[in-house]
């Protein structure tokens, strides 16, 4: 049975001569082990929300419930020790190594000199830098591409229950931003860690997200899996926020997985395949240029897991064909198999 991590109980949040809400009334469960990305505009209270889990804000009314136990029954500190958390600027400590920064938690906890050695050489092989070459160097001389993989080890080293992350690599160039994204979900996939990340930018949320909040002027408008948003938005909001002048740009980082369906009769050996993480611009390349109607989903095992169907996935995405249907040339010229 799935554990939920976090839940939100009609939370609310109002600063001090603020007029309005930051966060509103706001309830929802996030699942252990999922990776929820929370997506909306400036201001929309998407960074309120995320730091009232770790108490850096704490709530106007409504509870927020840590594994069941409400955050306040721990002092602030021991319940900051369950989680690690990851913004922008970073914070490394500019007069440490490498080693000392990510040693930081592991020594207020009291951890051994040897465990915490194994503990950053582990963390730095993890997030692909080699500690021969890293652990004696200072912030100054690392990009900042390394800094920020530094930072989500530091956050990370006391092994924590979830991760916060706020807008991580918004400061980042798009290539070594890309680099990271892609580590990130390598990590995730072998940590199964609880994350929540903080984004103003679709793509990012749609690709590293299981799921997705959008959130809009301090409330939740949808929370759901990045397919959904994307092909049935909950309002006219949630449409205008992920719609794009490319949406065959969104279809990169949408996974095969969101749009399969479960496999209820079988099907024939020969069946085209794909993977389960392989992006739907994969998948709809695959059903036009073999002319088929029903591809499997296999995992990284290639055990069927599911299968998409043409007229379900076609159906799914039809009022999007009158977003595109006047450029020439392109996949969905056609979308008629």
């Amino acid at each position: 049975m799935t554990k939920i991590a976090i839940q939100f109980k009609n939370v609310s949040k109002k600063f001090e001569k603020a007029q309005d809400y930051a966060v509103s009334d706001i309830s929802v469960e996030i699942e252990e082990g999922n990776f929820v990305t929370i997506l909306g505009t400036s201001g929309s209270g998407k960074t309120t929300f995320l730091k009232m889990i770790n108490r850096i804000y704490e709530t106007t009314s409504g509870e927020i419930l840590f594994y069941g136990e409400n955050i306040k029954s721990l002092p602030v500190e021991k319940h900051r020790r369950k989680i690690g958390y990851v913004i922008q600027q970073i914070g490394l400590f500019p007069h440490m190594t490498v080693e000392e920064n990510i040693a930081t938690v592991p020594k207020i906890l009291h951890w051994n000199k040897a465990k915490i050695a194994t503990r950053v050489d582990d963390l730095l092989n993890l997030v692909n830098l080699s500690p021969e070459n890293f652990k004696k160097r200072y912030p100054r001389q690392l990009s900042g591409g390394q800094q920020q993989r530094i930072g989500l080890a530091r956050a990370m080293a006391a092994d924590p229950e979830i991760m916060l992350m706020d807008e991580p690599f918004g400061a980042i160039d798009a290539i070594t931003r890309q680099n990271l994204q892609d580590e990130l979900l390598k990590i995730q996939k072998k940590l199964n860690k609880t994350i929540l990340f903080v984004t103003h930018d679709v793509n990012e949320a749609f690709k590293l997200g299981d799921k997705v909040i959008v959130m809009n002027k301090g409330k939740i408008e949808q929370f759901d899996t990045p397919y959904n948003i994307l092909f049935k938005p909950a309002n006219e909001f949630v449409a205008k926020l992920v719609s794009s002048d490319d949406i065959l740009q969104r279809f990169k980082f949408l996974k095969a997985e969101d749009a399969m369906i479960s496999l209820d009769t079988a099907f024939e050996p020969s069946t085209i395949r794909v993977l389960n993480k392989q992006s739907l611009y994969d998948v709809l390349t695959t059903f036009l240029s073999n002319n088929v109607k029903t591809i499997i989903v296999e995992d990284e095992k290639q055990i069927p897991i599911g299968k998409i169907e043409w007229d379900y996935l076609n159906n799914s995405f039809a009022h999007k064909k009158q977003e595109i249907e006047d450029r020439p040339g392109e996949y969905f010229d056609k979308l008629s198999i």
